[in-house]
């Protein structure tokens, strides 16, 4: 691919519309949502076009950054989402893939990096991608009153709320937008749930990101001049991206040599450093060991490994650049299970072929950990809202982690399947940031 500027975008799919001015933007960890409400208090999903020409309602949160040598000058470039992925592609070694971005909004300790000598603050960032957001969807930011939603608890061992809260105001602004409102994402779902309501109701709301899962009681009243009363919160710092990388850790993490030993000068085995297998949690994170350090560190070990062909096809995923190949295999396996008992997981490289079949009932058990704390958070969301189970009217899940058998099971199991309702896999948070911003 030739990465020239901004050659590569691809128009936006859509009718033709008057010029907005509300708008509802869902900055996830992993995709982003853009939703307009019109006057008439009707709402439409921004839709983009993917490289492949296929349109989408989401756009991939990732930004590349990039520059060329033209007419004797460097210039910079950037793209974001799928096309983000395209050009770091092209060529990672000159390429800087910024992505889940908002998982730093709440931690105090990274505040900048360097990307070609350059100081970048984590807000500039982030303006960056929603001002490309922004151009792919044909808006101008200065023309329009967002409402964005924030999740209850941001994702983060000693993540500060308040913090993450101050700064993805700040990147708003900087991204040029005037006026800002700040909603929490579940909340936002589930005003996109009360156009299903004709009473007033308690709902729990679940909303599964990529990055962090949320849980607010809500009391829905669409007859009446207030809403929505929140009732009480709760977040969790895990989701579907955790479910991936249980598959990765049991599955596929031991076909590259992750229980293999090895000696140095003939001395006791030594385990292979874990570190490398932790890479595997985001696709992303192996171009950054295509290193010649790395790479060599990786090599010397394989010379007096127990399996040394296991510790080359580690080499060879790295050196080849097929993490993202390797992601969207397990994901495409998690979804699967979603309405299958087992799942075949395929994957091949030289030197490597897995075909491996995945029980559900295996699955379930990687995941018990995780599933345990979104279980937690539940318990946390009713109790802040001082209810118990008998007394939540509806339940309301959204994001595609609420597909998974044994997290729909934690609210049936709690509150009775006839409660418990799915549906806008990706886009009810953005579209109920739409609705309340009407």
């Amino acid at each position: 691919m030739d990465k020239q500027g901004s050659g590569f975008y691809f128009p936006l799919v859509m009718t033709s519309l008057p010029s907005p001015t509300r708008i509802g933007i869902d900055f996830g960890t992993t995709n982003s949502v853009i939703v307009i409400a019109r006057p008439d208090r009707t709402i439409q999903t921004i839709r983009f076009a993917t490289p492949d020409g296929s349109p989408s309602e989401t756009c991939r949160t990732l930004l590349a950054l990039w520059q060329d040598m033209e007419g004797g000058q460097r210039v910079r470039h950037r793209a974001v989402g799928a096309h983000a992925i395209e050009a770091h592609l092209d060529d990672p070694a000159e390429t800087r893939l910024i992505m889940s971005m908002k998982s730093y909004l709440a931690q105090a300790s990274f505040r900048e990096t360097q990307v070609f000598g350059q100081r970048l603050t984590l807000e500039s960032l982030i303006a960056t991608f929603l001002q490309e957001l922004m151009a792919l969807g044909g808006l101008s930011p200065a023309r329009c009153h967002v409402t964005v939603g924030r999740p209850v608890h941001f994702v983060g061992d000693n993540a500060d709320d308040a913090l993450g809260e101050t700064r993805l105001r700040a990147a708003f602004a900087q991204a040029g937008f005037a006026d800002v409102t700040v909603m929490m994402e579940p909340e936002a779902a589930g005003w996109r749930f009360m156009q299903r309501l004709d009473q007033p109701a308690t709902v729990l709301v679940g909303d599964f990101g990529g990055g962090t899962s949320d849980f607010s009681v809500v009391r829905f009243d669409p007859r009446g001049h207030t809403a929505t009363q929140p009732l009480g919160h709760a977040g969790v710092g895990l989701a579907g991206d955790q479910f991936d990388f249980r598959i990765i850790d049991n599955v596929v993490a031991p076909y590259l040599g992750r229980d293999c030993t090895f000696r140095i000068m003939g001395g006791e085995p030594l385990p292979v450093p874990v570190e490398w297998y932790h890479a595997l949690a985001r696709w992303h994170r192996l171009s950054l060991m295509r290193t010649p350090r790395i790479l060599n560190e990786i090599e010397d070990v394989a010379r007096t490994a127990t399996e040394p062909q296991k510790l080359k096809n580690l080499i060879e995923l790295i050196r080849e650049q097929r993490g993202q190949e390797l992601y969207n295999a397990v994901s495409a396996t998690k979804r699967a299970l979603s309405t299958h008992t087992s799942a075949e997981l395929h994957f091949a490289q030289p030197g490597l072929d897995i075909h491996a079949t995945i029980r559900r009932e295996d699955f379930d058990r990687w995941i018990a950990p995780d599933i345990a704390r979104l279980d937690a958070g539940i318990e946390a969301a009713l109790k802040e809202a001082s209810l118990l189970p008998g007394q939540i009217d509806r339940v309301f899940l959204t994001g595609g982690t609420s597909f998974v058998p044994a997290v729909r099971a934690l609210f049936t199991s709690r509150f009775g399947a006839e409660k418990v309702e799915l549906g806008g896999e990706f886009v009810s948070v953005a579209e109920g940031l739409a609705l309340a911003a009407a």
